[in-house]
C-alpha cells in the first residue's frame, strides 16, 4: 500500500515540479498506475481492514426480536432465550450496540428555575488532609463539606461538618438554610444515607429527614440513580471549588477551613455567571423573597441524648468523652451538641459546656469538674472512715469478756 509520504511526494513532483508520470514511477520505484491513482485521489490513502463476519450475525435477527418486545432485557437473559453457548462478551457487545435502536429517545432539555423554587445539596470531598488537633488529621471522607446552590440565583454556600451522620448533616443543613434567611420550596439531594434513597420508583426519606422537613414545611426530593443532570448545579460548584478555591491554600484546622471557605464564597457570589448574565448577588433577593419563611419554631438538629449520669461523670459523643460536673451524679441529664459546642443540662441548668473536639478517642476535662470530683471524693472518704475515740475514754474490758467471746470457760472450751 502506498504510504502517505509517497502519496504527497507524487502530487508535489507532478503538480509543482511538472515531472511526468513515467519518471516519477521510476524514481519512487512504483508502477505508473499507482502514480495515476495517487493523482486522482482526493485524500491520502487509508488502511481499511477487511470486514469479517461475527459469530453473533446468525442470531442477530432473534436478538432484535427480543429487544423490540423488551428493550431493557439484560444480555444474560437474551443469551438464555436464544440458547447462546458461546462467549457472553461478544453477545453483550452486540446487544449494547443494538439496544439504543429500540429505546425511546432521551433528549436533554434546558432546565429553567423559578425564583424560590429549588436548592440543590450534596457533599463535597476535597482532596486534602486537615489537622483536627491532638496530633490527628482527618481525610476528606471523614470530614465532608456540605454544599448548597440555589437554582434561580445560583447562590452558593458551604460548611465543613465533622461527619456524615444524620445529627451533623442536619445541623449543617440548618446552618446553610438559616444563612439564606428563608426555606426553598424543594430541597434536592442525591442518595445520601442520612437523608434518604430512591426505592420502589419513589423517594424514601429517613425518619430524621422527615422530622426535619416537616418542621420546615418543605419538600425533599431524592434524585434517581445515574442521573447526574438532576443536580448539575452543585456538581459544577464542586468542580469550581477544586479549581479555584483549593489551589495554593493551607488550613490550620476546621475553623480556619470554614473561615476561608466562607470568605471565598462571598467573593464568588459577586462574580457574573454567563448563564445568568449577572451575579448571584443580583438575584438572591428575589430568590429568597419567593421562598418559604423560616419556621416559627426552629428544628432541633444535632445530637440529642438523655441518660442518668454515672459515677464516671463523663458523657461520650462521637468517640470522645466530655466531663460533667460530678454534683449531678445519679441524676437525669440531657446532652445537646452541634457542630461547635457540647452542652449538658440537668433540670434546665448547664452542668457542662465544652468546645466540640473533631479528633477521636480524646478525653476532655474541665478543671472545675476535676477539682469538684476530687473534693467530693475526699468528703466521701471522710464520711466512711470510723470516728476517732476521744482520749481518756477508752473502755478497759476484763479477761472474762474475751473468754466469753471465744467460748472459753474454766477447765477448757465450753
Amino acid at each position: 500500500m502506498l504510504s502517505v509520504e509517497d502519496w504527497a511526494e507524487i502530487r508535489r513532483l507532478h503538480r509543482a515540479e511538472g515531472i511526468p508520470i513515467k519518471q516519477i514511477a521510476r524514481v519512487l520505484g512504483v508502477s505508473r498506475n499507482t502514480v495515476r491513482a495517487a493523482l486522482r485521489a482526493d485524500g491520502p490513502p487509508k488502511y481499511a481492514r477487511t470486514l469479517r463476519g461475527s459469530i453473533v450475525d446468525d442470531v442477530e435477527p432473534r436478538v432484535r426480536e427480543l429487544l423490540a418486545a423488551f428493550p431493557m432485557m439484560p444480555a444474560t437473559v437474551i443469551a438464555e432465550r436464544i440458547g447462546w453457548s458461546r462467549s457472553i462478551t461478544v453477545l453483550r457487545d452486540r446487544v449494547a450496540e443494538l439496544r439504543p435502536v429500540y429505546l425511546p429517545p432521551d433528549p436533554a432539555s434546558r432546565t429553567q428555575y423559578v425564583a424560590g423554587e429549588i436548592a440543590q445539596f450534596d457533599f463535597w470531598f476535597p482532596p486534602i488532609e486537615l489537622p483536627v488537633g491532638h496530633g490527628q488529621t482527618r481525610t476528606a471522607k471523614q470530614l465532608p463539606v456540605l454544599t448548597m446552590v440555589c437554582g434561580y440565583s445560583r447562590w452558593a454556600a458551604a460548611v465543613l461538618v465533622p461527619s456524615r451522620t444524620a445529627e451533623d448533616l442536619m445541623a449543617g443543613w440548618w446552618q446553610l438554610i438559616t444563612s439564606l434567611g428563608a426555606v426553598p420550596r424543594v430541597l434536592v439531594w442525591d442518595g445520601e444515607g442520612a437523608v434518604g434513597r430512591w426505592r420502589g420508583g419513589r423517594s424514601e426519606l429517613s425518619a430524621e429527614c422527615q422530622a426535619f422537613r416537616g418542621t420546615l414545611a418543605t419538600k425533599v426530593l431524592i434524585c434517581r440513580p445515574a442521573d447526574p443532570e438532576a443536580k448539575g448545579l452543585v456538581e459544577r460548584l464542586h468542580d469550581y471549588l477544586e479549581r479555584s478555591f483549593l489551589p495554593g491554600r493551607s488550613f490550620t484546622g476546621p475553623e480556619d477551613f470554614n473561615a476561608q471557605l466562607t470568605a471565598w464564597l462571598q467573593l464568588a457570589n459577586t462574580r457574573t455567571r454567563r448563564a445568568l448574565g449577572c451575579a448571584p448577588t443580583d438575584r438572591i433577593g428575589a430568590d429568597t423573597a419567593a421562598m418559604l419563611p423560616l419556621p416559627p419554631v426552629a428544628p432541633a438538629p444535632g445530637w440529642r441524648a438523655s441518660a442518668r449520669l454515672a459515677r464516671d461523670h463523663y458523657v461520650r459523643l462521637d468517640g470522645n468523652d466530655y466531663s460533667v460536673h460530678p454534683a449531678v451524679i445519679g441524676r437525669r441529664i440531657k446532652v445537646i451538641a452541634d457542630l461547635e459546642r457540647v452542652r449538658v443540662l440537668c433540670d434546665g441548668q448547664t452542668v457542662a459546656d465544652h468546645q466540640r473536639v473533631w479528633a477521636r478517642h480524646q478525653t476532655i476535662s474541665a478543671d472545675e469538674h476535676v477539682a469538684a470530683a476530687r473534693a467530693l471524693r475526699a468528703q466521701r472518704i471522710g464520711m466512711l472512715r470510723p470516728a476517732a475515740t476521744p482520749a481518756g475514754e477508752v473502755e478497759i474490758r476484763t479477761l472474762s469478756t474475751y473468754d466469753a467471746a471465744f467460748g472459753i470457760t474454766e477447765g477448757g472450751v465450753a
